[in-house]
């Protein structure tokens, strides 16, 4: 008789086992996008679709099928979304969706870049440089050149710098750009030519990269060696991207080398939200992957969980007059509410009344400040309903303005760090240099070439020929960083050292607002302290900008959350109770510049879909009809975009004053 053996259950091939039922917490469609097998998938996410929620369900999903978390990339367009849905996804599963990489394209680049930046020609230890930084360097060649001197006008530094990151960002020629956009500089395109030629070199020789590098040599890495891009593309097998629409040229490409040894990427995105091309996004990589996956299937999300249907009715109306897109129709199961109003206002001052009255109304009737919105094209349009907020003692906060790196006091000190960090950092040395007494532009390039040029950077800074009127702060300076270099401290407690000896050159350089500046570095070493290294500040800081709103104490008078005042651009991937539009007029919205383009024409629309899809259940567009301007006062025409929305899809409301009542001796009078 045979011995018999029991086999264990061939776990392999039995049925995988989930603890989550997504078809119950999901819709068709988002279901659909979920669950679907490997291979390239593009989903086009309309606005409050719960784009979000279908990708961390898909995290989740793919790690209950048995992928290796630390196998799928999550790729999105800041620090903060990747952390939020790889937290929302943790809490939907177990620890597990932790190991799951997420971050920006930069930040990514930059993680592949600190590892494998010999095989291109740098030190591991770069430092990266911001806008405000990279237009320096173009300006002190631009100099260098003599193109200042010449008699034809030269554009200036942060013109080159955006027309150099233009061309890099969409991978064009510099010929392009300048036909497109700065046309009267045409005959100056030979000079650019050799500037950008000197810049590249620049930073290769001082170990440098600016913000576009980080994405340009990225996919210089993976296109240039392959065995790089074969390691990289198999430790990654399923790649995630969010807000697809906003991807550049060059982004979207490192998707391709990406996903080169597997093709299991899936792309989300709204070709209608796409309103960042002057930040170099270019729509058509929506409309492009199918091309670059031919066996991409092409998946949607309609359903709208924001929205009232009338509010959708109007966003529905307006997309249908983009020349290129793809169709979808945005529906809600809030099928009641208020038809989106279209208010006629006088002038401007009248449009801000009717604002702030509006508020003050729906505040009375519960709705909380904080949750309602006034949405505008430009910062400036807004100053008008500032100005009458202000007067009504109504708080609000504005979004759209200045990133705090972006301060000139936090850029000093960030130098000071900088320098730190990497000692041939020369940019970071002009800056630093400058801020002391007696030191111009031609002495701090006298010094830094000396700097640079003596390599050993623990030894103290005693320039040859130094005049009396630096040598004893240049000593300070020198004794300050050689003390933080030769005695490591906390990253918090070198910037309370760079600070206390920072203080004294703030309280000269600044010293109309020295104290609100002081402030500004209180809070910013509360924030520099969260993190584990100097080189994890700067990184991070050049790659994600702390706005100055997320750094601002707490009121000195405690008040209620206040009302929101935004810029369209700024308030992409918010939502409101109540939106107010206003300045809804041609030469606005669309812009004067955009009405002989298809293409800007096409994106001033998108921007007023995205406007529209804030909205939860009240929406107000407003418009002047009489403009008071500086060289003449006219009557203005409403935006074209409304033409096409009938009129059982708006309630036009018409603003009228008051009458005022007569007095009681008026009333004796015959």
């Amino acid at each position: 008789m045979a011995r018999k053996f029991v086999l264990q259950k061939d776990t392999s091939t039995s049925e995988i086992r989930f603890t989550i039922d997504y078809a119950k917490h999901l819709n068709k469609q988002q279901y659909a996008a979920v669950t679907a097998g490997a291979g390239p998938h593009l989903v086009i996410a309309g606005a409050g679709t719960g784009k979000t929620r279908t990708l961390v369900y898909r995290v989740a999903y793919l790690v209950e099928s048995g992928v290796a978390p630390e196998q799928i990339l999550l790729l999105t367009f800041t620090r903060r979304a990747a952390r939020e849905m790889l937290q929302r996804a943790t809490s939907l599963l177990d620890g597990r969706c932790e190991r799951v990489q997420g971050g920006t394209f930069h930040a990514f680049s930059l993680s592949l870049l600190r590892q494998y930046a010999p095989l291109l020609g740098y030190e591991r230890n770069f430092t990266i440089l911001d806008a405000s930084d990279a237009a320096d360097v173009i300006d002190l060649l631009r100099t260098t050149r003599g193109f200042h001197r010449k008699e034809r006008r030269f554009p200036r530094k942060k013109v080159l710098q955006s027309l150099f990151s233009a061309a890099r960002n969409r991978q064009c020629s510099l010929t392009d750009v300048v036909l497109e956009e700065y046309s009267q500089f045409a005959d100056l395109i030979p000079q650019f030519e050799l500037l950008l030629a000197d810049y590249a070199a620049y930073k290769q020789k001082h170990n440098l990269m600016d913000y576009d590098d980080l994405l340009e040599q990225a996919y210089r890495l993976l296109s240039e060696h392959g065995d790089v891009r074969r390691k990289v593309s198999r430790t990654y097998r399923y790649i995630l991207v969010d807000e697809y629409q906003d991807t550049n040229r060059i982004q979207a490409q490192l998707v391709q080398l990406l996903a080169s040894e597997h093709g299991n990427v899936m792309a989300v995105g709204d070709d209608a939200q796409s309103i960042y091309r002057f930040r170099g996004a270019d729509y058509r990589n929506m409309f492009s992957f199918p091309e670059h996956f031919p066996e991409a299937r092409i998946l949607k999300l309609e359903e709208n969980y924001r929205s009232t249907q009338p509010i959708l009715d109007v966003a529905n109306t307006v997309l249908k007059q983009a020349t290129r897109k793809y169709d979808k129709q945005l529906f809600s199961r809030k099928k009641e509410g208020d038809l989106p109003a279209l208010v006629l206002a006088g002038d401007d001052r009248m449009q801000s009344r009717f604002v702030a009255q509006m508020v003050l109304t729906l505040r009375e009737s519960g709705i909380p400040l904080h949750r309602m919105a006034v949405l505008f094209r430009r910062s400036f349009d807004a100053y008008d309903v500032e100005a009458e907020l202000n007067r009504r003692g109504i708080p609000y906060v504005k979004y759209g303005g200045m990133k705090m790196t972006e301060a000139a006091h936090i850029k000093d000190l960030l130098a000071h760090l900088r320098v730190l960090e990497n000692p041939s950092d020369t940019v970071a040395w002009n800056r630093v240099l400058q801020l002391l007494e007696g030191i111009g532009p031609k002495t701090a390039r006298d010094l830094i070439e000396w700097i640079v040029a003596r390599g050993d950077f623990n030894q103290p800074l005693v320039a040859p020929r130094a005049s009396a009127r630096y040598v004893e702060s240049l000593r300070r300076l020198s004794d300050v960083l050689l003390d933080l270099r030769q005695r490591p401290r906390s990253l918090r407690e070198e910037i309370d050292s760079l600070i206390t000896y920072y203080q004294p050159l703030l309280r000269r350089t600044y010293y109309e607002d020295y104290s609100r500046r002081e402030q500004d570095l209180e809070r910013f070493a509360e924030i520099a302290g969260t993190f584990s290294s100097r080189q994890e500040l700067l990184s991070t800081l050049t790659l994600d900008p702390v706005e100055y709103t997320e750094l601002e104490a707490k009121p000195e008078i405690p008040d209620e959350p206040p009302l929101v005042l935004s810029t369209i651009h700024s308030a992409k991937g918010l939502e409101f109770h109540t939106v107010f539009l206003i300045h809804a007029l041609d030469g606005i919205l669309p812009s004067r510049y955009a009405l002989q383009d298809e293409e800007s024409l096409d994106e001033e629309l998108r921007l007023l879909y995205v406007a529209i899809t804030r909205a939860e259940e009240q929406l107000f567009i407003s418009y002047p009809v009489f403009r008071f301007q500086r060289w003449g006062d006219t009557f203005a025409r409403p935006s074209r975009f409304l033409d096409a929305i009938p009129e059982e899809q708006l309630e036009r409301w018409e603003l009228v004053e008051e009458e005022a009542e007569p007095s009681p001796d008026r009333e004796l009078l015959p």
